[in-house]
């Protein structure tokens, strides 16, 4: 049977945990230079670190590797990340893998913060990479409102009137405008002049 990565009954007040000393990750770059990626749940206690396996494993993979690349993603990169994206879907390791010195983690949180938000406000769907052509209700009634005081359509062919009633034997009538895509991307043409 294997040894737990941290024996937290026997280990519990010497282990650091939180946030790593500069001294804590010159020892750890020093102890892999010389030795190279050896087995992660002996090295701690042969570079004499208070640390278990895990937490050196992901410092020098995250943070410490000389290979790593920090700073803004490129134009380039950000590209490449959407194709692939549409390609593999969440494989953030795959994905990783084809951006040098780029961890599947930070593609991640870029993907999440930045990449994601903008393809939705281009009206793309991030999940499966098709345009989106839905309006929300709201918007859809502001817009052709606006169209009808401008006079840019005549939409009353299109309206119809619905009756409900609700719990409270209330009858209240609502009226909805029904429109087509083309409807949709003629007023995009239209408001963008």
């Amino acid at each position: 049977m294997r040894k737990p990565s941290c024996d937290i009954k026997l280990d519990k007040n010497i282990k650091n945990k939180g946030v790593w000393s500069k001294q804590e990750d010159q020892k750890l770059i020093d102890y892999i230079n010389k030795h190279g990626e050896v087995c992660w749940s002996t090295l701690p206690q042969a570079a004499g670190l208070l640390r278990c396996g895990k937490s050196c494993r992901l410092r020098w993979m995250n943070y410490l590797r000389p290979d790593l690349k920090r700073g803004n993603f490129g134009e380039d990169e950000e590209d490449l990340i959407v194709k692939l994206h549409a390609l593999l879907g969440n494989r953030w390791s795959l994905i990783a893998g084809r951006l040098p010195g780029r961890t599947d983690n930070e593609v991640k949180n870029f993907w999440n913060s930045h990449i994601r938000k903008k393809l939705i406000r281009k009206g793309i769907d991030p999940n499966n990479h098709s345009v989106n052509h839905k309006i929300p209700p709201l918007q859809n009634q502001i817009m052709f409102n606006s169209l009808k005081y401008f006079g840019l359509k005549d939409i009353s062919k299109n309206q119809t009137t619905k009756t409900h009633v609700d719990n409270d034997d209330k009858v209240s009538n609502a009226t909805s405008i029904e429109c087509d895509n083309d409807d949709i991307l003629d007023l995009n043409l239209e408001l963008s002049l």
